[in-house]
């Protein structure tokens, strides 16, 4: 499992506790419960995750490509450099997740996403990417969202309502108040 873009199977995760260099490919995982794993620099690509949870895991260096991902929950989950891409990311709770009061820049990324619905309230996020993004009724407040780029991005009904938004890029984002 650990040569670099090896396939795995979902239901390998039962047998390993973490992965390094391996692409998941189509995996199918809809309303299911992962705990506990580990994922340094893997690719998600094309994968059905959607309702699923994913509980006290850590994804470092990771791209989620081409993936559904709707009503995930990343419960105590930590996310380093970790990047979405073409995803539909809608309805997850960013706040159930593992976050540092401290870090310098956004260890997650969303490019070309839908993240519609999605909660990121009161988290600190500096520098977090949204670019051309559907973020439709998402609540960012209370969040410090210094320097982060929305541009492109399509914010329809969301709500910034006391967020930090210092330096942040709206460039062609369209819909926000």
């Amino acid at each position: 499992m650990d040569s670099p873009n090896s396939q795995a199977k979902m239901n390998d995760f039962q047998s390993q506790s973490d992965y390094s260099n391996v692409t998941f490919t189509k995996v199918k995982l809809e309303a299911g419960r992962v705990n506990g794993k580990e994922f340094y620099d893997c690719v998600f690509d094309h994968c059905a995750l959607r309702e699923s949870t994913f509980r006290d895991c850590k994804f470092n260096d990771c791209i989620f490509q081409d993936c559904d991902l709707g009503l995930v929950r990343f419960d105590q989950s930590l996310f380093s450099e970790t990047r979405f891409e073409r995803c539909k990311v809608m309805g997850v709770n960013w706040t159930l997740a593992t976050w540092s009061r401290f870090q310098s820049a956004s260890p997650i990324h969303f490019t070309e996403c839908v993240v519609d619905f999605s909660a990121f309230i009161g988290l600190t996020l500096r520098s977090i990417t949204f670019q051309k993004c559907s973020a439709k009724e998402v609540e960012f407040s209370d969040a410090d969202l210094s320097f982060a780029d929305f541009s492109g991005t399509d914010l329809a009904k969301s709500r910034f309502q006391q967020t930090n938004l210092t330096r942040a890029n709206f460039v062609n984002a369209t819909n926000y108040s």
